[in-house]
């Protein structure tokens, strides 16, 4: 009984510590406080409310790059969300990320506009970004706005499905682009990521699917009638 009950408790306390490991700290500031888009922040949005976003848009990424352990992901122990004026919408370093006061004054707050916002960020915080190959931008960029069309945060605003004269026209038209080549290949995302920890090339689309990424496109959009939403 005695040796029953600390087995028990040692699993409790392996359990605590795996869970401490694995934890990520999420921190809010709002450094324009005395603007519009900084009242409107803490009035319709606030603290609590982006925290949490921040942790739903984490768990959502990792399944989304089929991350189950720590030795999958970033070591990132930290992000931070900053409320200033330093970006037209919002823009991301390293672990922090800076959204426009301006930006929320402009769309007056709306949650559902400012959860797409984050959920497009937050990507850039976890995903690998081919070690800093400047080609991979488009890739980086596209697979941002994947997840938020993912998690149905894609804005009226985008262009229509099947649009665009290439596949890394914008971000949104590389996000309905990589969402059809996960339909060609179930976790293709998760495996073009997880590629991108070591660099990136315009390659691993054939190396995925046995298709350029031109000839995948030119599938696209004959799919998609060139802008069929």
């Amino acid at each position: 009984m005695a040796f029953s009950s600390y087995f028990m408790l040692s699993s409790v306390l392996i359990v605590a510590s795996l869970n401490k490991i694995w934890a990520v700290e999420y921190t809010v500031s709002n450094t324009v406080q005395n603007t519009e888009g900084g009242a409107i922040f803490a009035d319709r949005i606030g603290d609590a409310y982006a925290r949490q976003t921040m942790m739903e848009a984490t768990d959502f990424i990792w399944q989304v790059f089929q991350q189950a352990t720590a030795a999958d992901r970033k070591d990132v122990p930290r992000v931070s969300l900053i409320i200033d004026n330093l970006y037209d919408i919002a823009a991301t370093a390293g672990s922090e990320i800076h959204f426009s006061a301006n930006y929320l004054s402009k769309i007056q707050g709306d949650k559902e506009e400012f959860t797409g916002v984050m959920y497009h960020e937050m990507t850039h915080v976890w995903q690998w970004d081919g070690r800093g190959n400047p080609s991979a931008g488009k890739v980086i960029e596209g697979i941002a706005d994947f997840v938020r069309l993912r998690a149905n945060l894609a804005p009226a605003t985008w262009p229509r499905r099947g649009s665009g004269d290439s596949w890394g026209e914008s971000s949104a038209v590389t996000a309905y682009f990589l969402d059809y080549c996960e339909s060609q290949r179930n976790g293709f995302v998760a495996e073009l990521n997880r590629k991108m920890r070591d660099g990136y090339s315009d390659d691993f689309f054939m190396q995925l699917l046995g298709r350029s990424a031109d000839q995948l496109f030119s599938e696209y959009k004959a799919r998609y009638g060139g802008g069929t939403k």
